[in-house]
């Protein structure tokens, strides 16, 4: 199959990743008679430069210009990383020329685009979620905050590229933060809900929905959920201690299935906006059940690091039949029994305004560390001067290391030792990704992806 993937991060890179190994698979099998498949990036990164085709000029925003590329290639399946060009209307376009493309349109996309509009798809689908309040002014903030009380929960209702939420006891923090995205748009406020906080991907093609395995993402900068909140510095699949809980990780993502995800994609269709591509269910498993975060219009980074290396379905049958809606006749998704961890490696200053232009090095090093493969995040190849040849920092979050194991302690210890390998002037990771996990006598959760 000749495939497109839109997208320049490590999400893109580890659905890349997947893809290709497929592709190993068959090459190792002499009786398959599958044809291997063409994988192209755009715009993909250092990373992906160096497995598949990469055109590093194409506008993934740009439905016009996504399209002609696909017709031109003779492109089968386009999947759409980011959700900025679900939002652009990508995928609409995609359609409109008969090719099957894994992403929703515009209209569905803005699941994750407005807070609001979701928050009314809940309402509709009697989806369990926490009370909340959108507001336009200071005023209708201010009011808010504190008729709600503290924690405070605060959300800039657009894209925000995982730096939009808030959650403080700082009242003047709160407001603040809802000042500031006042001048871009509305804001959702929210109640406060706690407990151990769950992303699980669902695929979709409009009617039928299909579970991945759960995952446990790290949003803090630092140790111990310190520091400001980010895109994501960490993540591990599966959830072992869902089992205290639920009995097992598989009846928790049926409950979720049954009680979340299935009603919200079919509120979807009954609007005439049916939802095809990834629904991310983010979670929280309060003492009251299970409640929903937020939901997101496509794979999330890290956590699509840890879920797809454990995927043994192959991933590009899934992917065509939600894109051709089939996915009801489609191979239920099965998982291997390791575990993996993923680490991100931050430049300099991130979440703020990072250090950009800086070389990174080990590489080569840190990928043979059994287990280990390296997910690029922001980064090109040089191509002149001093450092031409090199892999060059360009964002905040650069890489994303991902080591897989046959138990917790085996990956974090691979993945940290391929972390030590890597040099970045400047960078930050944390130490303590699926620390306690890893101790079988320590599994109870707290919030915001730590353990206690």
């Amino acid at each position: 199959m000749k495939i497109l993937v839109l997208g320049s991060g490590a999400r893109e890179h580890a659905i890349i990743t997947a893809l290709l190994r497929e592709n190993e698979a068959h090459r190792d099998d002499p009786a398959a008679s599958r044809i291997p498949h063409e994988i192209i990036a755009a715009p993909g990164n250092a990373g992906t430069q160096a497995d598949v085709e990469t055109l590093r000029d194409l506008d993934e925003n740009d439905p016009q210009a996504v399209t002609n590329l696909a017709i031109a290639r003779g492109i089968q399946l386009v999947v759409v990383g980011p959700e900025a060009p679900l939002v652009a209307g990508v995928a609409d376009e995609l359609r409109t020329r008969g090719i099957p493309v894994f992403g929703p349109g515009r209209q569905a996309a803005a699941l994750e685009g407005s807070k609001s509009f979701a928050k009314t798809i809940m309402d509709a689908a009697d989806v369990p979620t926490g009370r909340s309040r959108t507001v336009a002014t200071k005023a209708d903030s201010e009011r808010t905050l504190d008729e709600f009380g503290a924690p405070y929960v605060v959300k800039a209702d657009g894209l925000a590229s995982g730096k939009g939420v808030l959650v403080t006891s700082d009242r003047a923090a709160a407001q603040a933060h809802a000042d500031h995205w006042l001048q871009h748009g509305e804001v959702l406020i929210e109640e406060f809900l706690d407990g151990p906080e769950v992303s699980l991907f669902v695929l979709s093609d409009g009617h039928h929905v299909a579970p991945l395995a759960p995952a446990q993402d790290y949003k803090r900068l630092g140790d111990g959920d310190e520091g400001p909140n980010t895109g994501g510095m960490g993540a591990y699949s599966p959830l072992p201690w869902l089992a205290d809980r639920f009995g097992s990780e598989q009846a928790f993502v049926d409950e979720v299935v049954e009680t979340i995800a299935r009603p919200t994609v079919l509120a979807l269709e009954r609007a005439g906006t049916p939802f095809i591509g990834l629904l991310y269910c983010g979670l929280i498993v309060t003492e009251a059940g299970i409640r929903v975060i937020e939901f997101n219009a496509r794979f999330g980074d890290p956590e699509t690091q840890v879920v797809l290396p454990r995927l043994t379905t192959p991933l590009s049958t899934l992917l065509y039949a939600a894109a051709t809606g089939t996915l009801g006749g489609a191979p239920r998704p099965e998982f291997s029994d390791d575990v993996a961890v993923t680490v991100v490696v931050a430049s300099e200053a991130y979440p703020g305004s990072p250090v950009t232009g800086r070389v990174v090095s080990g590489l080569d090093q840190a990928a043979d560390v059994e287990g280990v493969s390296i997910m690029h995040a922001a980064t090109r190849r040089e191509t002149e001067g001093a450092t031409a040849g090199e892999v060059i920092a360009t964002g905040g979050r650069v890489l994303s290391v991902v080591a897989t194991g046959a138990d917790f302690a085996t990956a974090r210890d691979r993945v940290y030792a391929a972390v030590d390998q890597i040099g970045l002037e400047g960078s930050q990771h944390r130490t303590d990704i699926a620390a306690r996990v890893a101790d079988p006598d320590r599994a109870v959760a707290s919030n915001d992806g730590s353990l206690a």
